[in-house]
């Protein structure tokens, strides 16, 4: 990882937690302790995926992918902890604090999220191809709609895959293979889903350096000629 993405990581995380202390102290009680923990999930696949740049073969990688794409899910889900912007209201603490407290996190996870994408993205488009490692990005992050919704309304969380296996696998079997009577489970995932696409496209096409830009502008064929005198 750049020294300065790294220094950027470290600054955002820092500012989370001095907004999460204001609010401890306006408070005067530890609500919201919670998004400390939910920030190390989302941290967790940044973490993973940077152990692929040692590894060179597809069934190498697999074990990995496996794991980061199991807390994947993780970076995305902070954006609905929103949902509890007025659940640990007090009087002395005013709404703007609440706000700029949980948008700090959800912020920050989400770039931890796609940070982790993008190097699984770009590891695919090395060993394989451009249209493969796009074709793994959208289905990741359909994956990360469905496992936002799993985490958010059913309750579930990564480590169940280990602890109530069955009952988990029950859960989306359910939603899998009788999809019409689960119509708000898939309505969730397709919109959410989508929305996290759409930021991810915002996001690559900003951070990617002007110099790449130009040169695949240059690789492009020019479709009218220019005109000749």
């Amino acid at each position: 990882m750049p020294r300065r993405i790294l220094l950027l990581n470290i600054l955002a995380t820092f500012w989370c937690c001095i907004v999460l202390n204001i609010r401890f102290h306006v408070a005067g009680h530890h609500g919201y302790i919670f998004l400390l923990w939910n920030l190390f999930l989302a941290a967790i696949p940044l973490g993973l995926s940077l152990g692929l740049e040692r590894i060179r073969r597809l069934v190498h990688a697999v074990p990995l992918l496996s794991v980061w794409l199991l807390f994947f899910p993780n970076a995305p889900y902070v954006l609905t902890d929103l949902i509890h912007l007025n659940a640990n209201r007090h009087g002395r603490v005013p709404q703007w604090l609440d706000l700029l407290q949980l948008l700090s996190f959800a912020l920050v996870a989400l770039w931890f999220g796609f940070q982790s994408l993008r190097i699984v993205q770009q590891w695919f488009t090395r060993r394989f191809s451009s249209a493969t490692a796009w074709g793994v990005t959208v289905v990741s992050i359909g994956l990360a709609g469905f496992g936002v919704y799993l985490g958010r309304f059913l309750r579930w969380n990564s480590w169940d895959i280990v602890h109530r296996p069955h009952l988990l696998f029950k859960d989306i079997a359910s939603r899998v293979f009788d999809p019409l009577h689960h119509s708000h489970t898939w309505g969730f995932t397709l919109g959410f889903g989508t929305l996290l696409l759409l930021a991810y496209l915002f996001w690559i096409s900003a951070t990617t350096p002007q110099s790449a830009r130009r040169n695949l502008d240059k690789s492009c064929p020019t479709t009218i000629p220019p005109a000749t005198t």
